[in-house]
């Protein structure tokens, strides 16, 4: 609860799959109400945005559980614990330190070279 009041649980990507269902029934609808309102034009522009409008709403909700995703990857990188989000891959510390791809599951010796 702690976590809740302090803003440090986020509750707004279960909401995000909500709204994505509202925004489409939103487009369908008003597609539908401009597919038939009555020129040719209408018709068309109605059709594209059947066709069209849910993908925009896809992609826009999708940016923004992408934006929630990056943040639980920094949790996890400053905490040191996995992501809370599942399909992460987690490489495992071992006793001596961090365990590099790659390396046979020998840590790394020494402290990592410096950058230019």
């Amino acid at each position: 609860m702690n976590d809740f009041l302090s803003f440090r649980k986020m509750i707004t990507p279960i909401f995000i799959q909500v709204i994505f269902w509202f925004a489409v029934v939103a487009c369908v609808i008003a597609a539908l109400i401009s597919m038939f309102g009555g020129t040719a034009a209408s018709f068309l522009s109605g059709l594209l945005m059947l066709v069209i409008g849910p993908f925009v709403v896809r992609i826009y909700c999708e940016l923004l559980i992408i934006m929630f995703r990056i943040y639980d990857e920094l949790v996890a990188i400053r905490t040191g614990t996995p992501p809370t989000g599942q399909g992460f891959p987690v490489i495992p510390p071992t006793q001596q330190g961090y365990v590099a791809p790659g390396t046979g599951g020998l840590p790394p010796q020494g402290p990592p070279p410096m950058g230019r």
